[in-house]
C-alpha cells in the first residue's frame, strides 16, 4: 500500500492556546499531506514503497533525496501528532528515571531540549532519542532528517520530537521560537515518551 497521511488523534484546536487550531490545519492538512504525497510518487513502481516508513530511513542512503526529504517529512510527523496531546502530561515512571540517570534531571533535560530546538539553524527538529549505548541523549537534525536515517550524525530511536520548522509556529508565534518551544512543553503526551522508550529498551 502507498503511505497514507495519519488522522490527527485530536481535533485541530485541541490543544490551544498552546498551538492554535490554524496552524494545526495547516501543517497537517497541507504540509504532512504533500510529503506523503510527494514520497510515494518517488518511489512509484519501486519495492521500497511497500517498506514500513521505519525501514526506509534506515536504509535512506540508498534513495534520492526526495525519498530522505519526503519520507522524513512523514516519518517525523507521524509521530509528532501523538506527541502532543490536550493538556499535556508530565514524565513519570520508566522514562522518568531514565531521564534522571542519564541528562541529570527533568530540568536539565527541558533545558538541553530547548538549546536544541533554538539553536537549529534554518528548520529542523529537537529530538530525544535512544542511543545505540541504550542512554537517553538530545540530539537536533536539519531539515526533515531525524536519527532513525543511516545519514544521521549521532543514531538513535527517536522517542520524542519538536518540530522547529517555521510553519509549526509562525502564524501565533512569528519568529518567536522560544515562546513556542515554551509552549510545546505544555502539550507533551509523556505516556506515548513513555511507550516508546520501553519498546527502544526492549
Amino acid at each position: 500500500m502507498p503511505f497514507q497521511l495519519p488522522p490527527l488523534p485530536y481535533p485541530p484546536q485541541a490543544l490551544e492556546p498552546h498551538i492554535d487550531a490554524q496552524t494545526m490545519e495547516i501543517h497537517h492538512g497541507k504540509h504532512h499531506a504533500t510529503y506523503v504525497a510527494n514520497l510515494n510518487k518517488a518511489l512509484e513502481g519501486q519495492e521500497a514503497a511497500e517498506w514500513p516508513i521505519e525501514k526506509l530511513m534506515e536504509h535512506v542512503s540508498r534513495f534520492p533525496v526526495a525519498v530522505r526529504n519526503n519520507g522524513g517529512g512523514h516519518y517525523n510527523h507521524s509521530l509528532f501528532w501523538n506527541w502532543m496531546k490536550p493538556g499535556g502530561s508530565t514524565p513519570a515512571g520508566d522514562v522518568l528515571d531514565a531521564l534522571n540517570r542519564d541528562l541529570g534531571s527533568y530540568d536539565a533535560f527541558k533545558e538541553a531540549f530547548t538549546q536544541a530546538g533554538l539553536t537549529r539553524f534554518g528548520s529542523g527538529w529537537a529530538w530525544l532519542i535512544v542511543n545505540g549505548q541504550k542512554k537517553l541523549q538530545v540530539v537536533s537534525t536539519p531539515n526533515q532528517d531525524n536519527p532513525l536515517m543511516d545519514i544521521a550524525e549521532v543514531r538513535g530511536i527517536p522517542i520524542l520530537g519538536m518540530d522547529v520548522w517555521e510553519h509549526a509556529y509562525y502564524l501565533k508565534y512569528q519568529n518567536r521560537r522560544g515562546d513556542y518551544i515554551n509552549a510545546f512543553f505544555n502539550v507533551i503526551n509523556w505516556d506515548e515518551v513513555n511507550r516508546l522508550y520501553r519498546n527502544a529498551m526492549s
